[in-house]
This record gives C-alpha cells, structure tokens and sequence, in this order.
C-alpha cells in the first residue's frame, strides 16, 4: 500500500480508539471538579452512559461531514468529533447528575434533532432463544423509512431459523447503508444444522454490505461456520476490524478464512482468540496478516501455535510496520519463536503494548527480545511476560529495556525466577522517571526480603501508583513489616500477600542465613549499572 493510502486513515478512528475516548470522557464526567461543586457529580455509571451517547452523537456528526467531502484526510472530520465531544460533555456536566428518565429524555430530543439514529442494539436484553414474533417486534425500528442505522448488534441473542428469516429481509434493506455489524454469540444453544442454516440466512441478506467492523466472535464456527458466512466475508474489501475469537478456529477453519476475505489492506485490527489454530492454522493466520499492511492491534492468544507457527508468524509481523498493540498470550512459543519475534519487533516504532506471557521464551528468548524492545517502541506502556521461566540470567537485559521505557504504566512479570537478583535489577531500572507507572506485578518469583524492599522503594513515590503484587514469594515475616512500613501511607496500593511463604521450597541454610546475608546481596547489586547505549 502506497503512503496516499494511509492519508485517508485519519477518519473513521478505529473501534479501540472510540472506546478510549469513550473511557475518557467517563473519567472527566465522574471526576470531582469545579464544576462539580457547583453542578453536582455523576455517578460513574451515569458518566459511562453519558459518555457513549456523547461518542455515538459526535461520531455521527463528524461522519456526515466527511461524508460531504470525501477527498479530504479526515482530519477536520476529526477536529469536528473533537469539538463536538467537548462541547456535549460540557452540556452534561452543567446539567449536573439527574434522573434516568431525565437523561433518556435529553439523548432522545439530541438524537431526533440531528435526523440521525445511531445505533441499534439488542445485546442488553435477557440472554434466550427469540422467536420468531419477538424477532419481529423487536427489529421494527431498522424497518422504518428513512432510518439512517449504520451499526447493530445482534450480541448475546439467539436466532433460530424462524427469527432469521424475520431478520433476513429487514437487514437486506440496509445494505447501503450499515457500515459495522455484531453478531457475536448470535446462535447460543442451537443445534448445528440450524445453527449453520442461520448463519447463511444472514450472511446472504447482509452480503454486498460494505463493513468497517465485522465481530463473529463466540460463536464456534469451526470450518462448517466459516464457510456458511462465506457470502458475507467474500464481499468485505474494506474490512479495518474483524473479531473472531472464542470460534473453534481449526486449522481448517483458519484457511478458510484466509481464502475468502478478498482484501485486507485496511485491515487495522484482527483478534483471533481461544481457538485451536494450531502451528499449521497458523501458516493461514500469517498469510492475512501478511497482507494487512495497516495492521495496529493483533491479537492472536490462547491459540495453540507452537514453535513452527510461532517463528512463520513473527516473520509475517515483519510486514506491519504500524502495529500499536500485540498480544500473543498463552501459545507455545518457544526460544526459537521468541528469538524470530526479536528480529522484526525493531520496526514497531510506534509500539504502545506488548503482552508476551506463557510462551515459554526462557532466558534465550526473553533476552534476545528484550535488547530488541529496548532499541524500539520508545513510548511503550504495557510490557506483560508472565510464566516464561526468565531467571536473574535475563535480567540485566530486561532491567536495561524497563530502563529505557519511561512512559510504562503496567509491568507485569510475575511466574517466573527473578529471584532477589533480577528483582533488585529490576527496581533499580524503575527508580528513575517512569512517573506513568501504575502497576507492577512481581508475584511468584522465589524473591526475598531484598528484593522486596526494593521494589517497594522503588514504586513507593510514583504519583499515580496503584498496586505492588509480590504475593506468592518467600519473603520473611521481618521483611512483610518492613514492606508494609515502606508504604505505611499507602497500604492500599500493596496487593495481597496470604501466599507469601517465609521459608520458601527452595530454602536452605546456606541459600538463606537471615536478613544480614540478603543486605550484603542488596548492597552487592547496587553498584551494578544497567548499560543502555547512549
């Protein structure tokens, strides 16, 4: 894809980044202020409500007038979605926390004004089987003329054939129209004949639909489900999200999914998560991302690959130079996967999370990864590598790379044999900077006194510090009141320790002579640097 390409990315913003400012605009609503005191402050579920009709209505208006001049870069669309946010979240603040009825009442008048519904959704319904009567009573409002939905979701209701056929020609007039579909856990509980004979009833009324979003998460597709959406997923050239996770995604399965989307070179976001792909489904998985040049979020957890899938995947990776966010949790990765992963992650520039736990990366995989990382992805915030088995050999490395990441917010490290070593490695690289920092997870890592009291020392000041776990170590009893000493203003910000064991499996005289030989550690370390190249 040629730089042209990417100008016109600026508008529609993806899914994740709706969501974030959705977030965000819930934490100012529910946040005492000036305002506040003088208008009163909503509750946080008030907030979160507000906040997504203020998301929907803004992005509505900033979509019309992209709409109207469809040559530009999106950026005054979203200058437009900006202002608009601002100004509807002022609105409700000065209107301060009212009823429920109240509010519905303001949204309703805001969206009637505008000549635009938003979204239909039926996903907060009771979780059953609809009928065929019911399908129709509730689907009235995409039947009405004039209606402008571009987004529904079908989530968490099971159709049967009676209901789908309802449905079926109701979706068909929407076609021109509808730009995101959700039909996540759509068919819970049938059997598979009709649960297959569904899905081809609305993949075929909603074919030729030009989507953005397509979410066929929980479902358990398998291949039979996959190839029953076949007509839908043939017409998608312009695909930027595609969800499926949790959907028995075989080996089989994967290729088929890789055979019949045409193109997926606005692809922005692909989750495959929980399936049985497989290293060999993983070869099909490659192949898309491969060619999903635009890629930012992959997610690809809890599928698993193994050695072989693992090293063909990181090799595809190497083709997405703008990818923000990867999570390859709870594969088998392997050294040999991990070591193919540190040879492209250099170009992820723009690399904000990276969540690499349960992949059996050892110490010949983690280290090679971390030097990568730590050369790279300058305004990184999440780094998660849970349960690799890195011990004190790796640390020096991953200390050095942490050291380097000074806008991290989660670190998590936990299940794996730092031991006082690494964690007092490990402190000593998030002493300095790192003012982001809300949570490090060092639980389960055989660390003692030392290394607990560093960590501690280390975390204690950060302004918006949130939680400390070094549960599940052996840490003595003088070392627990010391810890808690450290954070006697703060204990709320210290996770549990009920799993904590004083004397540890591995204990033994010589390995532990009390809290003198773990100081004569500590001032031992101190003195070690941790080398970054200028």
């Amino acid at each position: 894809m040629d730089s042209a390409g990417f100008s016109m990315n600026l508008w529609p913003p993806s899914r994740s980044t709706r969501l974030m400012l959705v977030e965000r605009m819930t934490k100012n609503l529910s946040t005492p202020s000036i305002l506040s005191r003088k208008y009163g402050l909503l509750s946080k579920e008030e907030a979160e409500e507000d906040a997504k009709q203020i998301e929907a209505l803004s992005f509505d208006s900033a979509n019309q007038h992209f709409d109207k001049e469809p040559d530009g870069d999106g950026s005054s669309a979203v200058q437009l979605y900006a202002k608009e946010s601002s100004k509807l979240m002022l609105e409700v603040i000065k209107r301060g926390p009212r009823t429920k009825e109240f509010a519905e009442g303001i949204i309703s008048e805001k969206v009637k004004a505008s000549g635009e519904a938003i979204i239909f959704d039926i996903s907060k319904g009771r979780r059953d089987f609809i009928s065929a009567e019911e399908a129709s009573e509730l689907l009235k409002p995409l039947s009405e003329p004039g209606n402008n939905y571009r987004r529904i979701c079908f989530s968490n209701r099971s159709f049967g054939v009676d209901a789908a056929k309802i449905a079926a020609p109701i979706l068909s007039s929407l076609k021109d129209q509808l730009t995101e579909v959700d039909l996540s856990d759509f068919i819970a509980g049938r059997q598979e004949d009709e649960a297959l004979e569904v899905i081809e009833i609305f993949s075929s009324a909603l074919d030729a639909c030009d989507l953005r979003y397509l979410d066929l998460s929980n479902n358990a597709l398998g291949e039979k489900g996959i190839r029953a959406f076949g007509a839908l997923l043939k017409s998608q050239e312009n695909l930027e999200e595609l969800y499926l996770m949790n959907d028995g995604i075989s080996v089989e399965a994967a290729q088929a999914v890789c055979e019949l989307i045409p193109s997926t070179d606005k692809l922005r976001i692909l989750r495959f998560h929980n399936n049985m792909t497989g290293d060999e489904g993983a070869l099909a998985i490659s192949e898309l991302v491969k060619h999903s040049p635009a890629l930012k979020d992959f997610r690809c957890s809890s599928t698993r690959i193994g050695s072989e899938g693992g090293v063909t995947l990181s090799q595809a990776l190497g083709k997405c130079r703008n990818l923000m966010k990867l999570d390859l949790r709870d594969n088998m990765f392997g050294v040999e996967a991990g070591i193919a992963l540190s040879k492209v992650i250099s170009i992820f520039s723009g690399l904000t999370e990276i969540y690499l736990s349960y992949l059996n990366l050892e110490d010949e995989g983690s280290i090679p990864l971390s030097n990568a990382l730590k050369e790279s992805a300058p305004s990184l915030e999440v780094l998660e590598m849970d349960g690799n088995d890195i011990s004190a050999k790796a640390a020096p490395a991953l200390a050095a790379c942490i050291a380097a990441k000074q806008f991290l917010t989660t670190l998590k490290l936990a299940e794996n044999e730092l031991k006082d070593e690494g964690a007092i490695l490990i402190a000593k690289a998030l002493e300095d900077g790192h003012g982001q920092l809300t949570e490090v997870d060092m639980s389960t890592n055989a660390i003692r006194r030392a290394g607990a009291r560093c960590l501690a020392h280390a975390v204690v000041s950060k302004p918006g510090f949130k939680v400390l776990n070094i549960n599940g170590n052996f840490i003595s009893d003088e070392g627990i009141d010391e810890v808690k000493d450290i954070f006697k203003n703060s204990l709320h910000v210290l996770g549990p320790l009920d799993d904590n064991d004083p004397e540890g499996e591995d204990y033994d005289e010589e390995a532990d002579e009390g809290a003198d030989n773990e100081n004569e550690l500590e001032t031992r370390l101190k003195g070690l640097d941790i080398k970054q190249e200028e």
